[in-house]
């Protein structure tokens, strides 16, 4: 990519590696077991749970109920004075809708099963799926009307997520939710509750969650302006990589393919396989740079400036790995990190995501970079909003 004129650059998406070891899925949570899973059941302890509910476990009277049982309050005063047996049937029918409602809202609930997944990474500014994966463990009857509450840190009010559609015995459907984290951070998503109004809506039935994930926000991406720069171009000296390429040195031999030139064809080693075989070279690569990112609060006064300077560090880390000139990073005075592979990538961006700035950002003496190598990339205030790169003391780049 040439630099050589100031150019606007807008970073695409980094997609991770690799997921991690849990695939940022919390553990079941259920009202029975575990898909999969055999569960002893016991009448006293569901009997007891109606007497004395578990936390977070509801049940509330809706408008509707609270009509029904005035009406039933009212029939029941006029049967009495009346000693009427219509009114006495109304009484027990109105008195059976309510326990039936009770009794079909548990039905409802049993052997239920959730988990929430959050995929990890996240960038400040964009959206992200957030996945609930439900799982009816019941052998015959199907769930209706369910809906999970959803929030996330700095969420003003929970999200509603409903199931439109019933969900058939032994069944499993998903619900997602479109999360967009205003900043960077640990965040935390957290599944509040479950609740139904099913079957009648005289009664709502509500159920606490435990089910919460932490994850990191990265820096939003931002757009930056490049600056005309010696150490942008290819230096004196050249690095050859461990790739194929069209450079001097040989990188190794392989089978000849059509289209394959004449002069690449290795004769003797030909002539010992018996089958034509092409040199390949190593590939010319341009010098990498270090990325240096320093925290001095007294650098650092404004927090916005301060957020702008870890958005711009992680878009430039982004660009530069994909061009194969990410050498390593370092924050203040820690070790550097090698960047060989994506997994370094995500690291030194989990560690921008938790930056803060410090009252003393490194101990070492005078000025001198944590990465001994030319090409250091570092950033620094402009002005009262604006961020600069500087690479080797010489603007860069500005945001």
């Amino acid at each position: 990519m040439s630099l050589s004129t100031p150019s606007t650059v807008r970073s695409r998406p980094l997609v991770a590696a690799s997921p991690p070891m849990d695939g940022g899925v919390t553990g079941w949570q259920a009202t029975g077991a575990r898909p999969g899973k055999v569960r002893n059941y016991r009448w006293r302890a569901f009997m007891w749970s109606l007497v004395y509910p578990h936390r977070g476990n509801r049940l509330l009277l809706t408008l509707p109920g609270g009509i029904v049982i005035a009406v039933a309050m009212g029939i029941a005063a006029a049967a009495y004075n009346t000693a009427n047996n219509i009114l006495f049937i109304a009484l027990s029918l109105l008195l059976a809708c309510l326990v039936f409602s009770g009794l079909l809202s548990w039905l409802n609930f049993k052997t239920m099963s959730w988990r929430l997944r959050v995929q990890p990474p996240l960038r400040a500014g964009r959206d992200h799926p957030v996945l609930i994966e439900l799982h009816n463990g019941r052998q015959m009857l199907p769930a209706y009307g369910l809906w999970f509450e959803a929030t996330a840190t700095g969420e003003k009010r929970a999200t509603r997520l409903p199931l439109r559609e019933r969900l058939d015995a032994q069944g499993t459907a998903v619900l997602e939710w479109t999360l967009r984290p205003a900043a960077r951070g640990r965040l935390t998503v957290e599944l509040l509750t479950v609740g139904s109004l099913f079957p009648f809506g005289f009664l709502k039935k509500l159920i606490g969650s435990e089910l919460k994930r932490d994850v990191l926000v990265w820096p939003a991406p931002v757009e930056y302006q490049r600056f005309p720069l010696a150490s942008w171009h290819q230096p004196g000296h050249v690095e050859r990589a461990s790739r194929a390429g069209q450079g001097g040195d040989l990188f190794a031999l392989r089978a000849y393919a059509h289209g394959d030139s004449n002069r690449l064809v290795h004769w003797k080693a030909s002539a010992r396989l018996r089958r034509l075989m092409v040199r390949q070279y190593a590939a010319e690569t341009q010098t990498g740079f270090s990325m240096w990112v320093q925290t001095p609060a007294s650098e650092w006064k404004r927090p916005e400036q301060f957020e702008l300077m870890c958005s711009l560090a992680a878009t430039m880390a982004e660009d530069l790995f994909r061009a194969g000139r990410l050498v390593s990073v370092a924050v203040d005075d820690e070790a550097p990190l090698p960047v060989r592979r994506m997994h370094d990538l995500e690291r030194f961006m989990d560690r921008l995501a938790i930056v803060k700035p410090a009252v003393q950002a490194y101990q070492t003496s005078g000025d001198t970079p944590p990465v001994r190598r030319a090409n250091v990339l570092t950033f620094a205030p402009d002005g009262a909003r604006g961020v600069l790169a500087y690479v080797d003391g010489e603007k860069a780049a500005s945001a």
